[in-house]
């Protein structure tokens, strides 16, 4: 689960990491009142949304005036902001982070992440703050520095003193980046996150390294003990067909193809996508509907994939292993029977029950093409895309 920045800084506030003072505001005249609450002379004024860069589509600005943060608020508050994260189509601004002005000596960068193959936290330093961090990877490998961390012991001092002067900072600036650092992984660590980005990570002119941006992200199966974050959940920052899927407890994520996909299995549901464009398709999904599908999550399956208009050809490729086949294969056909279907369909059943599942397909008097087998299912897929796209 993603939250705002301004979310995530209330998260780390909580773990004494140090952030500049700021109100989220959700009108010009809110903007402007928390202003003159933070004081000062500069204040930054931040477009919320969930994507990266912001400043760079005009969603950062700087007011050095109260006047000119309502002037700046107003400007922003509805307009639709386009990132190379948020793809073409945009997001709406519905809320702003209302911050004071900071006195940059230097931008950083400091990342935490789980690497999965080793099963432990790496945190991530750069000298190259501001900078995507996959651009510094590509271009300047060497100028990011990385410790791993075993989860059972955690951060020691000596690392995160490593850390620090890896970042060339000396004196006051590297013990408060070593405080910085040990406060940032307790609350990464904590609140069950999977990812922490601080980017970027800033040494003021005071000698203070604080946190002018903050990115967090949530692993949603440790969200349960975690009810406070969960309710930091902003549905009008994601997808409609992402947010009706995992009301009905379905792993859905959109994507730009025309394939629409139902398999059971993440593992299962890659290798499809795969096949499909190996095959000359495009997936329009990923979708999982889990080890112990029924009849009622494969019809909720079934109609959300309906619900993208992009899609006009489907794959359902299951494995009967805790499932059965023929329970799958039953949903499918109540799913077709409630929902108008005139899109080809292709389906794949194996394992447990499948040839019963299969028959069930074939009498249902309904337009199926059973497959025999992975490849034979795409290939069949793609074909019934191309025909239909000549038939138009």
């Amino acid at each position: 689960m993603k939250i705002h920045e301004y979310q995530a800084k209330e998260i780390l506030r909580k773990f004494n990491v140090a952030i500049p003072k700021g109100k989220v505001a959700f009108s010009a005249d809110e903007a402007a009142q928390a202003a003159q609450e933070i004081g000062g002379e500069v204040w930054v004024v931040k477009a919320q949304i969930h994507a990266g860069g912001r400043g760079k589509g005009g969603g950062v600005k700087l007011a050095r005036s109260i006047d000119e943060v309502r002037q700046l608020a107003s400007q922003m508050l509805g307009m639709t902001l386009v990132t190379h994260q948020t793809g073409p189509e945009g997001k709406v601004v519905k809320r702003l982070l209302i911050e004071q002005g900071i006195n940059i000596a230097k931008e950083l960068y400091a990342g935490i992440v789980l690497d999965r193959s080793n099963s432990k936290n790496v945190i991530m330093v750069s000298t190259e703050g501001g900078v995507e961090i996959e651009k510094v990877a590509a271009e300047s490998p060497e100028k990011i520095l990385k410790v791993t961390v075993d989860p059972g012991i955690g951060l020691m001092p000596n690392m995160a003193r490593k850390l620090a002067f890896g970042l060339g900072l000396e004196g006051d600036a590297h013990k408060s980046a070593v405080k910085f650092l040990t406060a940032l992984y307790k609350a990464y660590e904590s609140s069950d996150a999977s990812l922490a980005e601080i980017n970027p990570l800033v040494l003021t002119q005071e000698g203070s390294v604080i946190a002018l941006d903050a990115k967090m992200n949530f692993d949603d199966s440790g969200l349960f003990r975690h009810p406070e974050i969960l309710e930091m959940r902003d549905l009008d920052e994601e997808s409609p067909l992402e947010v009706e899927a995992s009301k009905s407890h379905l792993n859905y994520i959109k994507l730009d193809g025309n394939v629409g996909c139902m398999v059971n299995g993440a593992g299962l549901a890659m290798a499809t996508m795969d096949i499909i464009k190996l095959s000359g398709g495009e997936p329009a999904n990923f979708l999982d509907v889990g080890g112990g599908a029924n009849v009622d999550t494969v019809s909720n399956g079934f109609r959300i994939i309906l619900s993208d208009p992009n899609v006009k050809a489907i794959l359902i490729n299951i494995f009967g292993g805790i499932v059965r086949c023929d329970r799958v294969a039953q949903g499918v056909i109540d799913a077709a029977k409630r929902i108008s279907v005139s899109l080809p369909v292709v389906v794949r059943l194996e394992g447990t029950n499948a040839k019963e599942g299969a028959e069930l397909l074939q009498q249902s008097g309904l337009n199926f093409a059973v497959a025999n087998g992975l490849k034979d299912a795409a290939e069949k897929v793609v074909a019934a895309l191309r025909n239909q796209t000549a038939a138009n």
